[in-house]
């Protein structure tokens, strides 16, 4: 969902679902809480957050929630923001393209939900702590100052990789590669039959790529050094093989790429796999409902498989999305907005999400999945792969520096031919030595 990773839409869209739409604050007549909530509309849909908020305001008749969803949400609320008028809760996860959780959290805006993880889950005995899946919180992306202060709460988790049509696989008798020399002897062989190794929705999708592709090379510590930016880390050798290797992948890229990886297009490079024009595509669990009505080969059947390793028999590790859930630190109604995000991890909340397939990191919920999302899931059980979760840390914003759209953007340049590896290298480097001294 993501984007959760990067959904985006042509047009914005709000509605108020199964639920009170007043102006705002305390109803006047009513003595009620209107409780404002803004979220994205991304794969998983819209219906199951009206579902959800009529189960809440069913045992919890004092509480009027007013659902505002989107698929461009924050083109929608940032400017009621600006103004002053803030949602009192935001489902929206870090790693959009209009970045608004990461500009929020440069600028200390977010409310601290630590205590939000003591609290009992509305009608249950068990805290919201409790119940979280281990390791889901205490990363930059919940604590994202790297302090014991969580921020964003981990609402929905989601396997990420690369997808492809397991029937086609298996028509031409292929094997999913496990090294990227397979990989590429893979890129040539399909090249021969008309079909392209790779491509990507648009280029901020890559995020899932270059982290797993980064602990891959130079394990967690590595990882770490770069999301933190370590003193010329993009000057090693692990960096400049982790470029190598995805400048040889991005030139067995499909010739529409490019001209796809928008926000208007880029179903249109999620399609090329669906029609067997392209091997490979990063994306997260959330393409199987978004593409659920799209056409589609014969045979044709989702299959996920983590980054192949970087060295034989190493360690693989499988990005998990995280879409958030947060509250701005100028909302109205904070109390009111805690205990609705503690009710998003309720037993019932949980099983209206699961319908959507918005798995929640909760203790135990995978056990309970069928079909594909068992399969996706069940990748965590290979004792060859890790999760990981996180993203670079923050910094004062520094002015013209993005290293998110420096890393990713630039794989568009390199397709086109327009820019160079050495190039992408040293911007990279650059702008990490800035947002360095920045948090320094």
């Amino acid at each position: 969902m993501r984007r959760s990773l990067a959904l985006a839409g042509t047009a914005v869209t709000a509605l108020c679902l199964l639920v009170g739409c007043s102006s705002g604050g305390d109803d006047a007549g009513s003595g009620k809480t209107t409780l404002k909530v803004a979220a994205l509309e991304g794969g998983y849909g819209r219906a199951m957050y009206a579902e959800v908020i009529k189960a809440y305001e069913a045992s919890h008749p004092d509480v009027d929630v007013q659902l505002q969803i989107s698929k461009s949400i924050e083109d929608e609320i940032t400017p009621n923001m600006k103004a002053g008028k803030y949602p009192d809760v935001v489902v929206l996860g870090q790693g959009r393209k209009a970045a608004l959780p990461e500009t929020l959290i440069k600028d200390k805006a977010l409310e601290d939900l630590t205590p939000v993880l003591k609290t009992k889950v509305p009608g249950e005995d068990k805290t919201v702590g409790d119940k979280l899946t281990d390791g889901i919180v205490g990363n930059l992306n919940t604590n994202p100052y790297g302090t014991d202060q969580t921020y964003l709460m981990p609402l929905y988790y989601a396997p990420t990789g690369l997808f492809y049509n397991q029937g086609l696989f298996k028509e031409r008798g292929w094997q999913v590669p496990a090294t990227w020399d397979e990989m590429f002897e893979l890129g040539d062989k399909a090249k021969k039959q008309g079909i392209a190794l790779f491509t990507y929705p648009t280029s901020g999708y890559l995020d899932s790529y270059f982290y797993a592709l980064l602990a891959d090379i130079g394990g967690e510590q590595f990882y770490t050094d770069v999301m933190t930016y370590k003193k010329d880390v993009w000057k090693t050798a692990n960096a400049k093989k982790a470029l190598d290797i995805t400048t040889r992948l991005l030139s067995y890229a499909a010739p529409t790429t490019v001209g796809y990886a928008n926000e208007q297009d880029f179903t249109k490079n999620q399609q090329s796999v669906l029609d067997n024009k392209a091997l490979f595509m990063p994306n997260g669990t959330w393409i199987t409902g978004e593409m659920a009505d799209a056409p589609r080969a014969k045979g044709f059947a989702w299959g996920l498989t983590p980054l192949p390793a970087a060295t034989e028999g190493g360690k693989r590790y499988l990005t998990t999305s995280v879409e958030s859930a947060w509250v701005p630190g100028a909302a109205k109604n904070k109390d009111a907005a805690k205990d609705f995000i503690a009710y998003l991890y309720s037993d019932k909340a949980a099983e209206i999400f699961a319908k959507s397939n918005a798995i929640q990191p909760i203790e135990g919920i995978a056990n309970s999945l069928t079909g594909e999302s068992a399969e996706f899931y069940k990748l965590y059980e290979d004792p060859s792969v890790s999760a990981l979760v996180g993203g670079f840390a923050s910094t004062a914003p520094v002015e013209g520096v993005d290293i998110k759209a420096t890393l990713f953007d630039t794989a568009n340049s390199i397709i086109s031919g327009d820019t160079t590896e050495a190039k992408w290298q040293s911007a990279l480097n650059e702008a990490s030595e800035k947002l360095r001294q920045a948090g320094d």
